[in-house]
């Protein structure tokens, strides 16, 4: 595995974390105590060290999941998770940021992630008013003194991410945020003109979501391909998932690099741009694990032309 610093958080990151959407699902399957552990179990044995999750997948429920499982070696993982959500059924949720609210979250996903501390606690896409909901901050920064919390993040919203709008990432500096949390992909490059360099010039870490584009860069959707009730991409619009696809289908035949798995190229792909720490896609099984992780060997044997893209 390889290393980054997640801006001046200081935090060295593996390059490949897991993301647990999944778990809470929403995604077409609902996981055992025993899967979740095995994928987790996977991405250590492949140094990974970055766990990416959120209130609101289920209720707590993929915290609870991941709870279960750092009871066993909570030191050697860095946990990342949110709050500004409460998930009461599939694709249903309400925003909560008052203080007193965001407070009673943070102490129910320490409970739920069987933690005392959490690494890195990210607004979850939240609004500019929301943002600067009054006394959210110092609230924060109580939980960061206390020692509950030990670095502040933004999960920008994917609208935000696909735009040139940066008004929350100029906002970091003042609400102590140290990590941008971005919907990056080779499909949705929004964020380089404007949000990658910024956070560079403020010295951001940037986690990088949704790398493989809701699974669509991983070749295994043809253009009819369905998803079924239970899967968040069912509820997108099938045009525009069939348009996405026959990109996917230009990309294949003419950027892939002979001998590579397409999944294992989009994730390189996003780790070439110099401002992204991480990647963090998710994993319904340990094959997908070990697969992910391979994509560091393919870093070092890629040439910058390769992998193309305009990072000024």
């Amino acid at each position: 595995m390889k290393f980054r610093r997640l801006g001046k958080s200081g935090l060295e990151v593996s390059v490949i974390g897991v993301g647990t959407y999944q778990f809470g699902g929403e995604w077409g399957k609902d996981f055992s105590q025993r899967e979740a552990d095995a994928i987790l179990d996977a991405a250590a044995e492949c140094g990974i060290n970055l766990i990416d999750t959120a209130e609101c997948y289920g209720d707590h429920l993929a915290e609870q999941l991941i709870g279960d499982y750092l009871r066993h070696d909570r030191s050697r993982w860095i946990v990342a998770t949110k709050f500004g959500h409460r998930f009461h059924r599939f694709q249903e949720r309400t925003r909560q940021w008052r203080p007193e609210e965001v407070r009673r979250q943070i102490e129910e996903s320490l409970r739920a992630l069987h933690t005392d501390y959490i690494d890195i606690l990210q607004y979850h896409s939240p609004s500019n008013e929301e943002l600067l909901t009054p006394g959210l901050k110092d609230l924060l920064e109580l939980e960061v003194r206390a020692g509950k919390v030990r670095h502040i993040g933004i999960s920008l919203k994917a609208k935000l991410c696909r735009s040139s709008d940066t008004a929350q990432v100029q906002r970091a500096p003042e609400l102590d945020v140290q990590a941008m949390q971005i919907l990056y992909n080779r499909l949705e490059r929004g964020a380089e003109e404007n949000i990658f360099p910024l956070c560079r010039e403020l010295d951001l870490g940037v986690i990088a979501r949704v790398p493989l584009a809701s699974g669509l860069l991983t070749g295994k959707y043809a253009f009819d391909s369905r998803f079924p009730d239970n899967d968040v991409r069912a509820h997108r619009q099938h045009s525009e998932v069939e348009e996405m696809l026959r990109e996917v289908e230009e990309i294949r035949r003419n950027e892939l690099p002979d001998g590579w798995f397409l999944s294992s190229w989009a994730l390189a792909w996003c780790l070439k741009h110099p401002a992204v720490s991480c990647v963090i896609p998710g994993c319904k099984s340990v094959q997908q694990v070990l697969q992910n992780a391979r994509t560091v060997d393919l870093l070092e044997e890629t040439h910058p032309q390769d992998i193309p893209y305009n990072c000024d």
